[in-house]
């Protein structure tokens, strides 16, 4: 059945306003956003109203017991203006499996779907168009019942924001092995996208800079000899010409960009292996010439390379490619989301 969304326009957008030439990552904000409540056990009518603030109650329960999640999506245009998202379906259903997790209502794929498509057809003048730009989408979904008593909330709150953004350029990234902190641990809720993962990277990640670095790798919570995700994206080491990636679990998001690699670099002969990579693992090929990549792999970079890695007061360099995997796939991906590829998957979705 078809969902009824009501639309409600803003009296004068502030698009005039923007630069869209020189758009930070995620700091300015579309004209309209997508609202509906969860109330009296139903989710309610979809509302598309003004980007605006919201007001809620001191006791509402995402204050007090983190009920929050998101997702991240970009939304693009081709030289067509078709509106074009990345596999969205796929973002759905990982944001009910966080849901699930948190005792939070799964959100039906209409409201979800129908709602998204509208929204950015509404603010459609809102997408860039210049290359490497798009607008980022941000589906999150949060307890406004109140109560201090701990339990799950009777009300919650889910709306989708966007934002145009420019070309994500991380320049030279430099990652410290994380040997203490633990960013998630099995029964946990590492493998969700749950905003507390996130703060909770803030404090060792914070350490690391101090040390002069970007961002952590990530080890096993029990004995930190497996390197799991890189800061908040998935993973991946290249050793000679073998492509490695941690298998999901509880602690591991199930990252759709790092899917969509491993069926790329498959289809392009690249050889790649799901399974546990140890510490040692790395340093050893470092040592003996043989890690040639890593990369970081999520929805804000797509790919993100690593320059160097600290582990144990020692630094190792990785060498300058001129015909990198990570180029080369980022360029596959890059080119499916814009329609400047064919699409063999069917990923690729016109709004």
């Amino acid at each position: 059945m078809k969902t009824q969304i009501e639309i409600q326009r803003i009296e004068k957008s502030k698009i005039d306003s923007v630069d869209f030439s020189n758009l930070p990552f995620g700091s300015v904000y579309s004209d309209h956003m997508l609202e509906c409540n969860f109330k009296d056990g139903a989710w309610q009518k979809p509302v598309i109203k003004p980007f605006t603030s919201i007001s809620l109650d001191p006791s509402a329960k995402i204050f007090h017991y983190g009920q929050s999640i998101f997702e991240g999506m970009k939304a693009y245009k081709d030289d067509a203006k078709n509106i074009l998202l990345f596999r969205p379906t796929d973002n759905w259903k990982r944001f009910n499996k966080s849901a699930e997790r948190l005792m939070i209502p799964k959100i039906p794929e209409e409201i979800f779907m129908e709602g998204l498509k509208a929204l950015l057809r509404v603010d459609s003048e809102w997408i860039p168009r210049n290359p490497g730009s798009s607008l980022y989408v941000r589906p999150f979904m949060f307890a406004t019942g109140t109560g201090f008593h701990a339990s799950p909330a009777d009300e919650y709150k889910f709306i989708i924001a966007t934002a145009p953004s420019g070309a994500y350029f991380a320049g030279k990234v430099n990652v410290l092995i994380e040997e203490k902190y633990a960013r998630a641990a099995n029964g946990g809720v590492g493998f969700a996208k749950a905003g507390g993962n996130y703060a909770a990277q803030f404090y060792p990640t914070q350490l690391a800079i101090e040390k002069g670095y970007n961002q952590v790798i990530w080890t096993d919570d029990n004995t930190h000899q497996f390197i799991e995700e890189a800061g908040a994206m998935n993973i991946f080491v290249r050793i000679n010409d073998t492509l490695i990636t941690s298998p999901t679990s509880d602690r591991i998001l199930d990252g759709i960009t790092r899917k969509s690699i491993l069926q790329i670099a498959e289809d392009e002969g690249i050889q790649t292996e799901v399974r546990k990579i140890s510490v040692g693992e790395v340093v050893e090929a470092a040592k003996d010439g043989n890690l040639l990549e890593m990369f970081g792999a999520g929805t804000a970079a797509v790919i993100s390379p690593i320059s160097s890695f600290g582990y144990q007061e020692n630094d190792f360099d990785l060498p300058v490619l001129e015909n990198s995997f990570a180029s080369k796939l980022k360029k596959k991906i890059t080119d499916i989301q814009t329609n400047k590829a064919s699409d063999p998957y069917g990923w690729r979705v016109i709004v």
